[in-house]
């Protein structure tokens, strides 16, 4: 997904929640049909759209003060989104009541309809826009897990994945086409879905009795110990070759062998192989784990991991209020850092903030990270507010002397400042040579892991053109 908008000017934030796959725009126009010419809405923003990418992408409406009030996905952004400048627009009952008060759109390019359908269920889950009332439910898009610590992997379509112990894929953009596809993929490699905690040394599996599945050749049956630890987890390997893009094989197989069914006149065969292809081929109409993180799937106790942090940092009290800092680097070269807020442990919307970088010429994110910084700790400083109890660095160990020689610059004293380096998710404290590493399942890594990965997530999924201008630090 593409990191550039149209515009850095800011509008509104506000909490997180879930969509589905509609969009409640009027039918797309034709390309040669008018736009802007009937005078709905700003006509700035009814010129605008005609610049628009004919390209995926999610587009957003705003109001005279700057407030998003709607978020949609396109095919198309321009077709899409000059849509609303027709006069079909303002007759149609889903958008008639509020096309009027388009004053400005802004859009975010994206590298497919995929993304742009991710893309659009986070921002309306962070900003609720008042005009998506059906796509502000709960519901998250599915993940296909398989468990990795199991003897016996299974696998399963699961809406509330795990964080250790599985291999995830996704999250897809539709439920029943994975589910669809998981069936067929079940009749190739023939794992399991059952919930059983099998052991190959406990010889009592011997006596189980399988399920149907075994009978019609779908499952091995390890339940039944009728295939070995070693073989099956090979099977397990091949599922997860052709998920991770080794697909292509078998997917030539299964249309010479659709091919053939029709020669033969076999047309019910043909029709069924036809339709198994469409599922799997449906398997790429999923997201990439980290870049569309749904953080609201993966629970994280609070309570444990302060105490956690506590405990491993060697602090006198359990901290309540941690800040994270990230650094994005937008379209057109600018900079911006993002604060996000967390008190007992979780996210605290109102205490978010977004800084253009003013002062750093180029890609430059330890002087980036001084300026943050220093300009957020001397508004705290001045106004006497409470600093933080915890300030997490995104980066490792350069980030954090940055992040210090802007404390020493300013002669402020700091509150406890770490820094967190992702790929060994290495822990990284002023003074110490050495990082603190901690178990991956460690509560207290799993809470700065959540910190960052929202301080990223705030950074690269747009807020800069949602932010409105009262919290906006200039």
């Amino acid at each position: 997904m593409s990191a550039s908008p149209t515009s850095p000017s800011p509008a509104d934030d506000s909490s997180d929640h879930d969509p589905s796959t509609s969009d409640s725009a009027p039918a797309e126009p034709s390309a040669a049909a008018p736009v802007g010419d009937v005078g709905i809405g700003n006509r700035r923003a009814a010129v605008k759209v005609k610049t628009f990418p004919q390209t995926p992408g999610v587009y957003l409406m705003k109001d005279v003060s700057g407030r998003v009030i709607y978020v949609g996905k396109a095919k198309n952004l321009r077709s899409r989104a000059s849509s609303y400048f027709l006069k079909a627009a303002a007759s149609d009952q889903r958008t008639a009541d509020w096309v009027g008060e388009i004053a400005d759109i802004d859009y975010m390019p994206c590298d497919s309809e995929v993304d742009a359908l991710l893309a659009e269920s986070r921002l309306i889950k962070d900003i609720q826009p008042p005009y998506n009332r059906d796509l502000k439910d709960d519901k998250s898009f599915p993940y296909l897990m398989i468990t990795t610590h199991d003897e016996f992997p299974r696998v399963e379509v699961t809406r509330q994945p795990r964080d250790k112990g599985v291999k995830l894929y996704g999250p897809f953009t539709s439920a029943g086409s994975l589910r669809g596809a998981v069936q067929v993929l079940q009749r190739i490699f023939k794992f399991r879905t059952c919930t059983l905690d099998i052991s190959e040394k406990d010889e009592q599996w011997r006596w189980f009795r399988p399920c149907l599945l075994a009978s019609i050749q779908q499952c091995t049956a390890p339940c039944n110990l009728r295939i070995s630890k070693e073989a099956y987890r090979r099977d397990i390997r091949r599922l997860q070759t052709f998920l991770e893009g080794g697909k292509q094989r078998l997917l030539g197989e299964m249309k010479a062998e659709m091919l053939e069914a029709s020669k033969r006149l076999d047309f019910e065969r043909a029709a069924i192989l036809r339709d198994e292809l469409k599922m799997l081929e449906r398997l790429d109409e999923r997201g990439e784990l980290d870049t569309h993180a749904q953080p609201e799937v993966f629970y994280i106790d609070p309570k444990k991991g302060l105490a956690g942090l506590r405990k491993v940092l060697g602090l006198k009290e359990t901290p309540r209020v941690i800040e994270g800092v990230d650094i994005a680097h937008l379209g057109g070269g600018e900079t911006v850092a993002s604060l996000v807020q967390f008190i007992d442990g979780l996210p605290f919307k109102p205490g978010y903030r977004r800084y253009r970088i003013r002062d750093v010429k180029g890609v430059d994110d330890f002087r980036s990270i001084h300026e943050a910084v220093s300009r957020r700790f001397r508004r705290l400083s001045d106004e006497q507010e409470a600093f933080p109890d915890v300030l997490l660095i995104d980066g490792g160990k350069g980030q954090l002397n940055s992040a210090m020689a802007a404390f020493r610059d300013q002669d402020i004293q700091p509150p406890v400042v770490i820094s967190i380096a992702k790929r060994e998710e290495e822990i990284y404290r002023p003074g110490e040579s050495e990082p603190l590493r901690l178990s991956r399942s460690s509560f207290a890594l799993r809470l700065l892991q959540y910190v960052r990965d929202e301080s990223h997530r705030f950074a690269q999924h747009y807020h800069h053109i949602l932010r409105s201008k009262s919290t906006l630090d200039r």
